[in-house]
């Protein structure tokens, strides 16, 4: 099926090579290439053809096809033989450097005899020398060649190493990365590393690199004691390759360092990313390199005892990682022996035997900052395995030890264990609900004949209760309801009228809150929420009155339900006027607590006090009242209330700005958390806490591991919109300390998620992981991948009529993005659909923002060819900062007329326009004033004098004009103590006087 319409003439034959040039390799390019060769031949011309030609050997020499690029350069050489006048200088060059693209493709085929390579060198030497070109790339390929076949390197090293680059060289990055690699099988890693250090330091790429050479560098740097190099240079190095056919030897190898440093579950994970690779990968050499990594891989994961895990390998098939590695192990081996019959050496089964044998070289590495272990990824695994994660790896000592009572093995001991632990509110009680569960799903569960157990549905009744409080907890209030609502009829049924009781309040609770989820926020939702909260509190008041005879524990809970209510409602509406009742039931269930020795009761009403004194802007009452919570919980207990009140505590010490006290409380209370079971404290939110605090005093990298913490606790516990919302944090903040690569290390692994590429996920926040992700991209100079993303974004969210605002700041950034690509007509049809959405939702500043940096782009890359248009984004730029004014909007620092001011002055400095360019900086200088002694706009005041000077003195050549003006702007600057401003104005006041 032809992919587009066949070229009518010939310039739009080229219009169509171009086109096809800039897509990515694969193959959808690679048929394109196709047809366009069946196209260019029906064209009388050779050149055509010959571009056609040469754009389909590209195609298939980076997307893996090495069989089918010699023979497309086998034409290209007839056409050159028959009609040499028909290349030009460029086209010449073209075809002589892809000689090594075709020893390249020749060496990756074992069915190509090793004679036959050697011929083609031969041909290859000729055809240079009657060029008259440098035979240094000849012997560039000879070594590779012996290289590949094992023969002794000493000699061909020297014969190409020696010989002085010339013009068909491979490029300097690539043979950086061959003469690296001889030191490398020469033992040398440190020589290794000192050779490839412009490579891994980006001063010199390509096509492939630096991409190739931190996957061979990787292990060296581990050998030589730089893990964390290693570390940043897997992260940068494996999305330059990922998913890429013509660079599966390099994922290999990145699998292979996942293995080599105790990251396999993070491999198994890469692995699932690319297992294209197992089906695309048309290069018998690159299938033999990536195969080897996987096999290293997955040799480690069955060695670790995870061989049943599922794992992403050849379609059409599910496989186990102990059933793919059979498969893997058989291939390569099959592969590897093909070469070395070829070759007539056992050098490629060698290498691969010594990349298999190598044993890990690091026991733990932390490659990303979303953490995971094998026993995460077995199915239904993780919702246990991250138990510890409360404190680990966050600053905080964690206790081993876990508060828990045994669970019983008896049956109608287990039952009454798990109902005396339930009473008391002991967190114990979860995996006696737990254990029960899963007894009583088997097939021959036997119910006790025990009347101090009581009936089956009793039994039920009791696990319903448990799943609902679970999924209270998660959010998922709707499903609380029903499960409550069932629990109470079984509990009818069995005879139990007080957890009959107990079940319908809850429920009334639970709904009351389900139904202030169902709208879109806002205050008229808050309003509805908190009449709901107080009819609830009515409801369970009756409930109350009306039931005799209950039990202390079963009363203790209402009294808590109904404190509860009233509780939520204050926190819901935020209006002081109802804290005074929430007093009142707060004081009546400790009243009847302390009556009844409940201690967890009278924790209970405690902590709502607190929080009632802190809803109310009382926070030294608040504090006071924690602090006596805290010394009742030392002496009489419950020990589990103790990390809940230090967190509190903490949160408490933020608001009165005692960061120093709150990281100390939440502290605490995190390391008191670790020797409770993992869902008896809120460590999610502890670890939320401690992240911000931790950003008030200076420490971002251990706020960084709090939030990942938090993250883990949330999805472990089924929030995955918390999760992925708080990792979204993460992301932003690894952005905001310049660790690009773990920003979209972390993003790639949510995006990656099941129930995101299954379209489960709240559209809008994957949306937002994407936007963070392509800003992320764009921070890390890979403006290609940067610019389609926010494309796809801004295309996708023109469909959100619920949402314009999010479509302009999406549109604007993409606007933005285009145009530093120099793409201004795309550019110029985004802006406009922002502009579109913010006349539906007003984002004068995002919209004012764009439409300047539109403006300074064009004439900085256009010149004044590009004036007119620069204007025009001035204009209406002008046009929004009317409106805003208009609409009394109040921007972010400087005024939008002033910003304005200043870009006029930039864009026609950059045309060349000096005096205009003055003239506007001038006017913001005036729209600006004066700067004061506060820090905000001395900044800003700053820059705009420099550029002054700088048109001034430099480019309408008047420095003594300019020297006042800068002058006078230090001494003022100094005067207010802005001695950093004063530097780039003293800097260009001495340049003036040193050139005057």
């Amino acid at each position: 099926m032809a992919t587009a319409p066949h070229p009518q003439s010939t310039d739009e034959l080229f219009h169509a090579l171009r086109e096809n040039h800039q897509r990515p390799y694969g193959r959808t390019r690679t048929v394109t290439a196709e047809e366009l060769v069946d196209a260019a031949e029906r064209f009388a011309e050779p050149v055509p053809l010959i571009h056609a030609l040469l754009e389909l050997q590209e195609a298939y020499t980076y997307g893996s096809d090495p069989r089918k690029s010699p023979v497309v350069f086998a034409r290209l050489l007839t056409l050159f033989d028959e009609q040499p006048d028909a290349f030009d200088e460029r086209l010449r060059a073209q075809l002589f450097w892809r000689f090594k693209w075709v020893a390249n493709a020749l060496r990756a085929l074992p069915e190509i005899p090793l004679a036959s390579l050697r011929q083609w060198l031969t041909e290859m030497r000729d055809r240079y020398e009657k060029e008259g070109l440098g035979l240094q790339p000849y012997y560039g390929q000879a070594y590779q060649l012996a290289v590949h076949v094992g023969e002794d390197t000493t000699l061909a090293y020297e014969l190409w190493a020696g010989r002085r680059r010339t013009p068909h060289s491979d490029c300097e990055a690539c043979e950086i990365c061959e003469r690296a690699l001889y030191r490398v099988a020469a033992g040398d890693d440190e020589r290794a590393l000192e050779v490839w250090a412009p490579v891994l330091a980006g001063k010199e790429s390509c096509q492939e690199e630096p991409a190739r050479s931190v996957s061979h560098a990787l292990l060296p740097l581990l050998r030589t004691g730089h893990a964390d190099r290693a570390r940043e240079l897997h992260l940068a190095g494996y999305r330059a390759c990922r998913r890429n056919p013509s660079m599966a030897g390099e994922v290999g190898r990145h699998l292979e360092f996942c293995a080599l440093t105790g990251n396999e579950a993070r491999g198994l994970e890469l692995l699932a990313e690319n297992r294209n690779l197992f089906d695309e990968v048309d290069s018998p050499l690159d299938q033999l390199d990536f195969l080897t990594g996987v096999e290293v891989l997955l040799r480690r994961v069955e060695g670790l005892g995870h061989g049943e895990l599922p794992v992403a390998g050849y379609a059409g098939r599910a496989w186990t990682v102990a059933g793919l590695c059979a498969e893997v192990r058989g291939r390569g081996d099959g592969l590897a022996a093909r070469f070395d019959t070829r070759n007539g050496t056992s050098a490629q089964s060698g290498r691969r035997t010594v990349r298999l044998d190598r044993a890990p070289l690091l026991d733990a590495l932390e490659l990303a900052l979303r953490t995971r272990g094998l026993d995460e990824l077995a199915p239904g695994g993780a919702a246990g395995a991250a138990g510890v994660a409360g404190a680990r790896g966050a600053g905080v000592a964690v206790s081993v030890s876990r508060a828990v009572s045994d669970v019983p093995e008896e049956l109608p001991e287990l039952i009454r264990r798990a109902r005396e632990l339930d009473e008391e509110g002991h967190p114990g009680a979860r995996a006696c609900w737990a254990r029960l569960r899963g007894l009583v799903a088997a097939r021959d569960y036997s119910h006790p004949e025990d009347p101090a157990v009581g009936p089956y549905g009793r039994l039920c009744a009791d696990l319903l209760s448990d799943e609902a409080y679970r999924a209270a907890e998660r959010g998922d209030y709707a499903s609380a309801v029903d499960l409550h609502e069932e629990a109470a009829g079984l509990y009818e049924d069995a005879g139990a009228p007080d957890d009959v009781v107990l079940a319908r309040a809850c429920a009334l609770l639970a709904a009351a809150e389900a139904a202030g989820e169902d709208g879109e926020g806002g205050e008229g939702e808050a309003e509805v929420k908190a009449a709901g909260l107080a009819d609830a509190h009515a409801a369970v008041v009756r409930l109350h009155e009306e039931a005799t005879g209950l039990a202390p524990y079963v009363e203790g809970r209402l009294l808590r339900l109904r404190a509860s209510a009233l509780g939520v409602r204050l926190q819901t509406s935020g209006d002081p006027a109802h804290a005074a009742v929430v007093f009142a039931e707060a004081d009546l269930l400790q009243e009847f607590a302390t009556r009844h020795g409940l201690t967890t009761q009278v924790s209970g009403a405690m902590l709502l006090r607190a929080g009632t004194y802190a809803l109310s802007g009382d926070l030294p009452a608040a504090v006071a009242e924690i602090d006596a919570l805290r010394d009742r919980l030392a002496s009489d207990g419950p020990a589990w209330h103790l990390p809940r009140a230090l967190g509190l505590r903490g949160r408490l010490q933020l608001g009165l700005r005692d960061v120093a006290a709150a990281h100390a409380d939440l502290a605490e209370g995190l390391r008191l958390a670790a020797a409770w079971p993992a869902d008896a404290v809120d460590t999610s939110r502890l670890h939320a806490d401690l992240a911000q605090t931790c950003l008030h005093l200076g420490r971002p990298d251990e706020a960084l591991t709090h939030l990942t913490r938090s993250a883990e606790v949330d999805l472990r516990d089924g929030k995955r919109v918390d999760a992925f919302c708080t990792y979204s944090n993460a992301a932003q903040l690894c952005l905001d300390l310049g660790r690009i690569e773990d920003s979209i290390a972390l993003l790639d692994s949510l995006l990656g998620e099941p129930d995101v590429t299954g379209g489960e996920l709240d559209d809008r926040l994957v949306a937002q992981l994407r936007l963070l992700r392509a800003r992320a991209l764009h921070a890390g100079d890979d403006l290609k991948a940067a610019t389609a993303e926010f494309v796809a974004l801004a295309a996708e969210s023109a469909g959100w009529d619920d949402d314009p605002g999010s479509h302009a700041m999406i549109a604007a950034e993409t606007a933005m993005i285009l145009a530093e690509a120099g793409e201004f007509d795309r550019a110029g049809e985004v802006a406009d659909r922002a502009l579109a959405a913010h006349a539906l939702s007003p984002r004068y500043e995002l919209i004012s923002n764009c439409l300047r940096e539109l403006a300074r782009l064009r004439a900085q890359q256009q010149g004044p060819d590009g004036l007119a248009a620069a204007l025009a984004h001035l204009d209406e730029a002008g046009r929004v900062a009317e409106a805003a004014r208009a609409a009394g909007f109040q921007p972010v620092g400087r005024s939008l007329e002033t910003a304005l001011a200043y870009e006029h002055g930039r864009v026609h400095a950059y045309v060349g326009a000096y005096e205009d360019a003055l003239a506007a900086l001038e006017k913001a200088l005036a729209l600006l004033g004066e700067p004061g002694a506060e820090e905000g706009g001395a900044g800003e005041w700053a820059e705009c004098v420099r550029l002054s000077g700088a048109v001034e003195g430099i480019y309408l050549e008047r420095p003594a004009p300019a020297l006042v003006r800068l002058d006078a702007a230090v001494a003022r600057l100094t005067a207010l103590g802005h001695l950093e401003e004063c530097e780039p104005l003293a800097s260009l006041a001495a340049q003036l006087r040193d050139e005057g």
